[in-house]
């Protein structure tokens, strides 16, 4: 399966500018929420993981070290080959989450890592994790938590006021709400059995550093597409600028939501 359909098209062009630059500088951001995610999936060694927009491999690593044998997909081919990199004993294919490249039932366990939101429907990326799910399976999915509790929601809402118009669809924090991500689950015919919150805390050395990791993302990068680096970039640090140390290091804390479902 090649990234040419659903959401997969638009996504790899905007996540392939610099894997190396997003496994140094973003991936540990999220650490604590991968480890929380990877022990609510109960991963044991031979267990078959699925990792949906598994981007450059740091989850896929993780689960690995508990046992997992896992496949990766991600829209981005640059992405997917930086993962293969890391971890050659594991499959990673360039996709699309919305049309999976995998048998009905494949796997035991599914992990979808902030990256249905990407998602044009993502309703029907839910039945796709449900479809490849054995019965007796589990599917984890997270987002953002409230904006009240993300310190990247100042750099969010300066990125939206470089941009010529509103992007499309819920932004960041469409599924922060109380009971989002299980509503997602039991669309797909998952029943919810558990729920949790990981508190992230990004450190950087300076602005470079930290400038470097999250311009990799692919909202920076579409922004950057439209309105140019410099225009995003002094966005960006003004937005960061309270937070900044006088060291010149910067600490953000974010909060994200996290749930599974079992497949009956």
């Amino acid at each position: 399966m090649s990234a040419e359909g659903g959401s997969a098209k638009v996504q790899a062009v905007l996540w392939g500018a610099s894997p190396s630059d997003w496994a140094q500088g973003e991936e540990p951001r999220v650490a604590q929420l991968v480890a929380d995610v990877i022990g609510a999936l109960k991963i044991e060694r031979g267990l078959r993981l699925f990792d949906a927009g598994c981007g450059a491999g740091g989850p896929a690593v993780a689960a690995a070290e508990r046992g997992a044998v896992v496949t990766g997909l991600d829209a981005s081919p640059a992405m997917v080959e930086h993962a293969r990199r890391r971890l050659p004993q594991a499959r990673f294919d360039a996709g699309d989450i919305e049309a999976l490249p995998y048998r009905d039932g494949e796997f035991d366990a599914v992990m979808a890592i902030n990256s249905v939101f990407y998602c044009a429907d993502v309703a029907h990326a839910m039945r796709e994790l449900e479809r490849v799910t054995r019965s007796g399976g589990r599917v984890a999915i997270t987002a953002w938590g409230k904006p009240e509790d993300c310190q990247f929601a100042p750099m969010f809402a300066a990125l939206v006021g470089t941009l010529p118009q509103k992007p499309p669809g819920g932004g960041p924090f469409a599924l922060s709400a109380p009971g989002a991500l299980e509503g997602l689950l039991e669309g797909a015919r998952l029943r919810p059995s558990a729920r949790g919150a990981s508190r992230c805390v990004l450190r950087s050395a300076d602005f470079a550093a930290f400038w470097r990791g999250v311009s990799a993302a692919g909202p920076l990068q579409g922004a950057m597409r439209a309105v140019g680096e410099a225009k995003v970039k002094a966005a960006v640090r003004g937005a960061v600028e309270p937070f900044l140390s006088a060291d010149g290091s910067l600490e953000l804390a974010n909060t994200f939501v996290w749930a599974v479902g079992e497949k009956a």
